[in-house]
């Protein structure tokens, strides 16, 4: 009598399993890399054109609260961190190679309009605190949305030049020494939020 073993007779299916599942990330990754050619109606322009504005000013006006502050440190960190923040992501754009969701060329990977924006709004963070941060921070949600909708980039890449400006504020920013020594931060939680405010002798 012929012994068929547990493994052989369950082969055809474990085959047919695995080729299911390879077929089907495989569709995943060729849907998520489709062109859409399709021309922007007039609101998706609009709104590419003010992302890419809102994109230079915020580095230009985190330039400017500097001045107003007198704050030649931080006036250097900022610009040592946005020159690495937009010089990381072009040599990003070199290598990785991945082609737009419009199909206009091979430059998604990472955002560089929104790395530009999150250098400023990360900035204003780590240097100033929330106060000046969390506005600068939606202005650039703001621009990653821009982008992704005049279908530029795919989430990922604005996500992967939010995060790289994150990066390089975290490392070289460092926290404004206010006048009187006078601190503040928000605390949040389910319940609510709270603003303490503490000065330091």
């Amino acid at each position: 009598m012929r012994t068929i073993t547990p493994w052989r007779c369950g082969g055809g299916w474990r085959r047919a399993a695995a080729t299911g599942f390879f077929v089907t990330v495989g569709a995943a990754q060729a849907a998520a890399f489709t062109v859409n050619k399709t021309p922007l109606t007039a609101t998706e322009k609009n709104i590419e054109t003010l992302g890419t504005g809102i994109a230079i000013a915020l580095p230009v006006v985190a330039g400017g609260i500097t001045l107003l502050k007198h704050d030649k440190v931080g006036a250097v960190q900022l610009v040592v961190e946005t020159g690495l923040t937009v010089g990381t992501v072009y040599a990003l754009k070199q290598f990785v190679r991945e082609r737009r969701p419009d199909g206009s060329d091979y430059q998604s990977f990472p955002s560089d309009t929104t790395a530009l924006a999150a250098s400023g709004s990360s900035f204003l963070w780590g240097r100033y605190g929330w106060e000046y941060g969390l506005p600068a921070s939606a202005l650039t949600e703001f621009v990653a949305y821009s982008r992704v909708q005049a279908r530029q980039h795919r989430w990922y890449d604005t996500l992967a030049a939010s995060a790289i400006a994150a990066g390089y504020s975290y490392v070289l920013t460092t926290p404004f020494k206010r006048r009187y020594n006078i601190d503040t931060s928000l605390d949040a939680s389910p319940d609510g939020a709270a603003v303490r405010f503490s000065y330091n002798f």
